[in-house]
């Protein structure tokens, strides 16, 4: 396995065969692909990146608010992603920066794997109001606490995306770290809430046959940003495990990774 870093990116690359981007979720950076690396590096060439915010790549610290195309901009400081092709695996808000890096860079997309993706802006867009009125919930706890009481702000983040009662589950010490890598996403939500390319844009731009993978028991908003993409999107793979939640890369490692694999051409 080799670390890489510089003064923008912080990446693994490990593996022999076609390269594969990693893009992780929230609160979670690049071991939650462990498993996959793990037992598929004898297939693919993977380079697992650290968003923005996590590990040694850099903070957000600009005026601005963050958009999907900062993160994306994180793969041009990639030495070995420079003048190749290569393949693209998102969760989560990795999800959503893995569809505008796939836009970005369409011509050397050879295939586009999204595990859940979070783009809620496309929810307002569509119409399915209650679904985003419920993500708003989520950000303005974000926003609202970040600096005062965070960790009423991470109890109620923790407990929507991993199940109810997670939040007490944890031990003092996974509370603690869980608190620290929750806060790049104060900047995370301006950049899935402010985008505004269309999803009849994203599917001309995107590979006709992506990859879409979820769990039946995941939360409501993934749910319905299912349901936009599926009427949308007629030549993607929509692909479904019985259960892990939306943190099925986690829960169910084994289940993902297969699909994944095979999902590769």
């Amino acid at each position: 396995m080799q670390k890489n870093q510089n003064d923008k990116v912080d990446y693994v690359e490990i593996g022999n065969g076609p390269k594969v981007v990693l893009l992780h979720s929230t609160a979670t950076g690049i071991k939650q692909w462990r498993y996959l690396l793990e037992n598929y590096k004898n297939r693919f060439c993977f380079i697992a990146v650290n968003l923005i915010g996590y590990g040694k790549t850099y903070k957000w610290e600009r005026s601005e608010t963050q958009k999907l195309i900062d993160q994306v901009k994180l793969l041009e400081n990639i030495p070995s992603l420079k003048n190749c092709k290569f393949s693209i695996v998102g969760h989560s808000f990795g999800g959503s920066v893995a569809m505008m890096a796939a836009v970005h860079f369409q011509k050397v997309v050879n295939n586009l794997i999204l595990i859940e993706p979070n783009p809620f802006y496309l929810l307002k867009q569509s119409g399915y109001l209650n679904a985003y009125e419920e993500s708003l919930i989520i950000q303005k706890k974000i926003k609202k606490y970040y600096n005062k009481n965070w960790e009423k702000a991470v109890h109620f983040f923790a407990d929507y995306w991993n199940g109810k009662g997670s939040w007490e589950s944890y031990s003092n010490d996974q509370k603690v770290k869980f608190s620290e890598i929750l806060k790049p996403n104060f900047h995370e939500w301006d950049a899935v809430l402010n985008e505004t390319i269309s999803i009849q844009e994203l599917y001309k731009k995107l590979p006709k046959d992506t990859t879409f993978i979820s769990a039946l028991d995941t939360v409501f908003s993934i749910k319905e940003i299912k349901k936009i993409l599926n009427f949308h999107c007629k030549t993607w793979n929509f692909k479904t495990i019985n259960s892990g939640g939306h943190m099925a890369v986690i829960k169910k490692p084994s289940e993902i990774a297969s699909i994944i694999a095979e999902s590769m051409k």
